[in-house]
């Protein structure tokens, strides 16, 4: 026996605690208690979950005031992914204010996690995450959103209105998202 160590042992359970009935009727108590509160299920599609402030839904591209896309090509966003879910492609610009733009831009959503790195990593601001939540499809390759996709959602969407709190999923949603598809 090691010094100062003090052994204590285990109260003996009387014949009623090795029964378990006492706990038995507590749990059961419990289950009845919830069983005639209100339910929490959201019946969706028809009614439309609340999102927090801040959630992250569908990737988006940005244009710049002239119209064009925002991104450079830098691959600071596929390089922050986490998920390995984002491919780009550069070619020379045919603007004197960049050197690159995508030549192709692709976003698998079904790897995503949507973590929100490519859009902090991003020096442009050229990629931005929305309060789109409700896009689906009955193929894989439709969850491979494309350049030309990702400014459809920017066209869709309004850039010039933030986000708010409690904005529900189907606000800002376009048919392009809610058919299945999300190529433009």
């Amino acid at each position: 026996m090691t010094v100062g160590v003090k052994v204590v042992k285990a109260p003996e359970m009387t014949v009623w605690e090795r029964l378990y009935l006492p706990m038995v009727f507590k749990g059961l108590a419990i289950t009845f208690s919830h069983f005639f509160r209100k339910s929490v299920t959201v019946q969706f599609p028809e009614e439309r979950p609340e999102y927090p402030y801040g959630s992250r839904g569908l990737h988006r591209l940005n244009r710049d005031s002239d119209g064009r896309v925002k991104c450079v090509a830098c691959d600071m966003c596929a390089t922050a992914c986490p998920a390995n879910c984002i491919s780009i492609v550069g070619q020379p610009s045919p603007w004197p204010d960049r050197e690159k733009m995508p030549e192709t831009f692709e976003i698998n959503l079904l790897r995503c996690i949507f973590c929100g790195f490519c859009e902090e990593a991003c020096p442009e601001d050229a990629i931005e995450l929305t309060g789109i939540h409700d896009f689906a499809s009955d193929s894989r390759e439709n969850m491979i959103i494309d350049r030309e996709g990702l400014l459809a959602v920017y066209d869709k969407t309004a850039p010039s209105r933030p986000r708010r709190a409690g904005k529900t999923a189907s606000e800002g949603a376009s048919n392009v998202e809610r058919e299945g598809s999300l190529h433009a």
